[in-house]
């Protein structure tokens, strides 16, 4: 039986110039700001060192290296001190302790130090790259260092990249030297089953290793589950709180509907800006990597309103909202009409056009009207945009790597028409309901309903209620 060991399994990230292996450790690490990540040529001049946890105690350290650029004058040098007077490890060291040759290849030497004192290498390779002789000869020099060395294809998943890499022409290149296990793994196009996938694969070549291994995967997957449900939280918390929004101004006057209309606006646009920014630390991405972003995020914030009437009819063809938006609105409109002066119905025509309308509730708006007073509200389509939305930014920092510089895509989320009922039978009871949002000072008397009302959002988001 293959005993087991306890001690943290140390991992050299080991490769040529710029294919990705600093990037590979911000991805594995969940950590964007690990070392420096550039085009230039060898970033990376020190070894870096990173540690992975369960349940606090530490699986795997890995270490990141400086890039290998002139392998092939390593092997002749290591070939030099006679090949056979020593096996491969005494070789390298004996390199290691000449001191011309410290100089000389500064940084294969300390590539070739760390493989010494580690348990296995990973080898990065950038799939997009044909293979070349200074690749094969990094291979050869490694293998001296008698470590299992683990290949990583990087760059084969993203958009764009799947059918321009050389991953089959690296398969063949690599069993040619008799690596068998090799792992495809992309960190800017990231998925946890191929995360999962690499650490299994290290797994089959370090039998003693493959508990801590299993284990890690598993609080991986744990963790990603409980980042999930904590996202379609906040999601609900938002829901809840732009639908019960409200804000009321005299009946019979335009220009206080439009002022109030544009400060509720700013209200909940501010919500959902609070709502982001809790997505983006939720998933550890820094704000400072969206500063490109021309659409949704630019600097971290979306650069265009959820009213947007362009948005607004986006999400309508995305959603399959566009008829049942319509007809909503009509009907609203028509009740306004039959229970307001004419000026208040051109006030609650106008401000439903720009997802603000006047929220007719039998009862309640008689009311409000006896009061003299309308009372505003975000509509269907606004508040479908910002599940849209911020369902969309779930499931692109889900897919994205922390390696990842190029701006976050994410539109708007499709949804089926019977999670579209669903939530629009939700909202509505959130709308009626507005104590229960923040937007309006809920009291603590009314968090209780509060509660009750993100977790019912919630199992509809998240599918518990089917």
């Amino acid at each position: 039986m293959t005993k087991r060991s306890t001690r943290p399994l140390t991992l050299a990230v080991v490769g040529h110039t710029n294919t990705g292996k600093t990037s590979l450790l911000r991805t594995l690490t969940r950590d964007a700001t690990f070392g420096e990540v550039a085009p230039t040529a060898a970033t990376t001049r020190q070894v870096e060192g990173a540690a992975l946890a369960v349940d606090g105690r530490t699986v795997v350290e890995l270490f990141d290296t400086p890039g290998m650029e002139d392998a092939g004058a390593v092997f002749d040098a290591l070939e030099a001190t006679g090949p056979g007077r020593h096996d491969g490890p005494d070789r390298v060291r004996a390199l290691l302790d000449d001191s011309e040759a410290r100089r000389r290849f500064d940084q294969e030497c300390r590539v070739l130090e760390q493989l010494l004192a580690s348990d296995a290498a990973l080898f990065v390779v950038d799939a997009r790259e044909p293979v070349l002789g200074k690749y094969q000869d990094e291979l050869a020099v490694l293998a001296l260092c008698a470590r299992p060395i683990l290949p990583v294809l990087n760059f084969v998943g993203a958009p764009g990249r799947a059918t321009a890499n050389r991953a089959d022409e690296w398969r063949e290149a690599l069993a040619r030297v008799n690596l068998h296990a090799i792992a495809e793994f992309d960190t800017v196009a990231f998925t946890l089953e191929a995360e999962a996938g690499l650490w299994k694969k290290l797994a089959t070549l370090l039998d003693d290793r493959a508990g801590g291994l299993e284990a890690l995967v598993d609080e991986r997957r744990e963790r990603a589950a409980w980042q999930h449900a904590a996202a379609l939280r906040s999601v609900a918390e938002l829901l809840v709180d732009a639908a019960g929004a409200q804000h009321k101004v005299p009946i019979d006057d335009p220009p206080a509907a439009r002022n109030g209309r544009d400060l509720l606006k700013k209200r909940i646009e501010a919500r959902e800006q609070r709502c982001v920014d809790e997505l983006l630390a939720l998933y550890r991405f820094d704000d400072a990597i969206y500063l490109a972003v021309k659409l949704p995020l630019d600097d971290g914030r979306w650069t265009a309103s959820p009213f947007d009437p362009a948005l607004l009819a986006d999400s309508a063809r995305h959603s399959g909202t566009g008829a049942g938006a319509g007809a909503a609105a009509g009907a609203a409109l028509d009740l306004a009409v039959g229970g307001m002066s004419l000026g208040a119905a051109t006030v609650t025509g106008a401000l439903i056009g720009g997802g603000l309308g006047a929220a007719w509730i039998p009862g309640r708006n008689l009311l409000d009207k006896a009061r003299g007073t309308l009372r505003l509200q975000a509509d269907d389509p606004a508040l479908l945009q910002l599940a849209g939305r911020q369902l969309a930014l779930i499931a692109a920092l889900e897919q994205r790597g922390h390696a990842s510089t190029s701006p976050v895509e994410a539109g708007l989320a499709e949804l089926e028409e019977s999670r579209i009922a669903a939530l629009r039978g939700l909202l509505a009871r959130a709308r009626i309901r507005p104590g229960d949002s923040m937007l309006n000072n809920a009291d603590a008397d009314q968090r209780g309903s509060r509660a009750r009302r993100i977790d019912q959002l919630l199992d509809m988001l998240s599918g518990r209620d089917e």
